[in-house]
């Protein structure tokens, strides 16, 4: 059994039910998400600090149904016209995603789309699949999230907010941003500054390792759906990570 997380009362209940066969399991809408990096500035005038790499972090506005105010990777859920998005390197993952090319363009076009939306960056090379997290079936609102990694474009900038990104027609998902070293993410969602999702908090944990960028992009890793499952034991309600995954908060 993997790590477990505490979480709050009505969140038990509704594991509960689950068990208990009195509420449906939602079905989990495919999604994606990516992690923009680039090389870590130095934090001292000798550089020491300057070896590493730095990640994109917007925070959900408060008015957000699914995880408000969440420190979180851009990205989002599949519509329907992401397959037909032209994204012409997304086929070749299909055999990496474990679904089939039709699929995968649609994740693709997905993420390619969502990153621009929601910051202003626009992705033209192919990304480098980390990994799928599979919301708990206790959740109302689930997604089948797909993990890219990619470096950030030369020349642009991430922006989001009155005058930056965010969705066509409507209010940004978002209203603000911060590059951070993963670990540094770490720390201060431990000081209770910032909230991070459990995917969100063991990727940067896998990607606080890394001295550059490219160390990230050169990785090849076996994409396998992990799912936490929220069960009631010992008078509580737990979040227990997937076998093998250590939560670092």
């Amino acid at each position: 059994m993997g790590t477990r997380v505490p979480v709050p009362g009505w969140l038990a209940a509704r594991a509960a039910e689950v068990a208990a066969g009195q509420r449906a399991v939602a079905e989990a809408r495919d999604a994606a998400t990516v992690v923009l990096l680039r090389p870590a500035s130095s934090r001292s005038p000798s550089g020491e600090d300057g070896a590493g790499v730095e990640v994109l972090l917007l925070c959900r506005t408060r008015a957000m149904d699914f995880a408000p105010g969440a420190h979180v990777f851009p990205g989002g859920s599949v519509d329907p016209d992401d397959g037909a998005a032209g994204v012409g390197w997304a086929a070749d993952l299909a055999p990496v995603l474990g679904v089939p090319a039709e699929r995968c363009r649609a994740i693709a076009g997905a993420a390619v789309r969502e990153t621009a939306e929601e910051c202003g960056v626009r992705l033209a090379h192919p990304l480098v699949p980390w990994g799928r997290w599979i919301t708990p079936e206790v959740s109302d609102r689930r997604y089948d999230t797909w993990f890219f990694v990619a470096a950030m474009p030369d020349g642009q900038v991430a922006s989001i907010g009155p005058g930056g990104a965010g969705e066509p027609g409507g209010a940004a998902e978002s209203d603000s941003a911060v590059w951070l070293r993963p670990a540094a993410a770490l720390d201060a969602a431990r000081r209770g500054e910032l909230t991070l999702l459990p995917p969100t908090a063991v990727t940067l944990a896998e990607l606080a390792g890394f001295a550059t960028v490219e160390e990230v992009l050169a990785q090849r890793r076996l994409i396998t759906p992990l799912m936490p499952v929220v069960r009631v034991a010992d008078g509580a309600g737990w979040l227990t990570m997937p076998d093998g995954v250590e939560y670092p908060l």
